[in-house]
């Protein structure tokens, strides 16, 4: 897993590499696609950004430029960032939006799945780990405490 601190500086990001981890599952070029996914997602990246260059990740992350352009590429067909001649890649108006859509799909079809059949396997309950607290099996959950603090 790939960890990263993001600082925003006078609408440059300066990229902290914590602990580069790549995730042997999944190709590096879409673990850097997903990078720039989160830093939209999470308003690191606004509307109208640029994003880093390719050669400034392609050396924060040490991979090869190629694999960067090839993330980039992505981001491009799915109609999130645009490429301007000579200015580099931007983020364009609505990109926010369109990953909350697809990112929301994607969970919703690839990994919820998988957390409901651990559920099942483990004997959970999705309402205990909503309450943050998990109950042992066979005995009765606690009722939540009621807005005047009595039970």
């Amino acid at each position: 897993m790939l960890y990263l601190g993001i600082t925003k500086n006078k609408k440059e990001l300066d990229l902290i590499d914590i602990a580069s981890e790549w995730n042997d599952s999944q190709p590096i070029y879409r673990q850097l696609r997903d990078f720039i996914v989160t830093l939209i997602l999470d308003g690191s990246l606004s509307e109208g950004d640029a994003l880093p260059s390719v050669r400034r990740l392609a050396a924060e992350f040490r991979v090869n430029p190629l694999t960067v352009l090839k993330s980039y590429q992505l981001l491009v067909g799915e109609g999130v960032v645009e490429s301007r001649r000579g200015r580099g890649m931007f983020v364009i108006p609505g990109a926010r939006n369109l990953l909350l859509a697809s990112e929301r799909e994607r969970f919703s079809q690839e990994e919820w799945p998988r957390v409901v059949d651990t559920l099942h396997r483990l004997g959970l309950r999705a309402e205990e780990l909503l309450q943050g607290e998990p109950q042992e099996s066979g005995s009765k959950p606690t009722e939540p405490p009621s807005s005047d603090g009595h039970r």
